[in-house]
């Protein structure tokens, strides 16, 4: 099941762990400042995010930061197979070529992702538009 989430430069991440274990894509369509892009890597991976894909300005980033969660969660040593979030970023493909690919290809080793969660870091709410977009990819 497809969910959505906006969120913008600031405020509250909400608990989202009762969709996990999930996958999320991550919609950047907003500056997103560095110590905001640690918050939200860390959260992600606290919450059950298994599979993060980004796609948008500085989305190769975005790999590396939820990669360093992940180690940082476990204290930088040895992550469980279990508890490892695979990361992609999609520079130069579309964003719904980035849902077809998490509809299609997006699985983790040891985990059955049954939630996606559209993360969409951007100043207006487009819940429709991505989740019919995300449908139809």
């Amino acid at each position: 099941m497809v969910h959505y989430l906006q969120l913008g430069p600031n405020g509250a991440l909400p608990d989202v762990r009762h969709f996990g274990p999930y996958k999320a894509v991550v919609v950047i369509e907003s500056e997103v400042a560095r110590q905001r892009q640690h918050d939200i890597s860390k959260w992600l991976v606290e919450s059950g995010c298994l599979y993060m894909m980004a796609w948008g300005p500085n989305a190769t980033t975005w790999d590396d930061s939820v990669d360093e969660a992940n180690l940082e969660q476990f204290g930088f040593g040895d992550i469980p197979d279990d508890s490892c979030v695979e990361t992609t970023w999609h520079d130069n493909e579309t964003l719904a070529e980035v849902f077809s690919f998490s509809k299609t290809h997006a699985t983790h080793p040891t985990q059955e992702l049954k939630n996606t969660l559209i993360v969409h870091l951007a100043n207006q709410d487009k819940s429709s538009a991505l989740k019919a977009m995300y449908d139809n990819a």
